[in-house]
């Protein structure tokens, strides 16, 4: 069963994140065969305070 880890910073649309599960979906059926039913894929949406870029944090720096 292949299980994908998104990290995204927070802020995206549910249209958005159902975009990257079907398309991360698609990828995983397509590069290692499995059955559709068996791809799961968990998006972690990081507060802006959590995620550094270049020692500062992306709501720092207007992320």
């Amino acid at each position: 069963m292949p299980f994908a880890q998104i990290y995204l910073i927070e802020g995206r649309t549910e249209e958005q994140k159902r975009a990257v599960i079907e398309k991360v979906t698609d990828a995983l059926i397509e590069a290692v065969g499995a059955p559709r039913e068996n791809v799961r894929v968990w998006i972690h949406d990081v507060p802006k305070t959590n995620w550094g870029i270049g020692g500062k944090s992306a709501k720092d720096l207007g992320r």
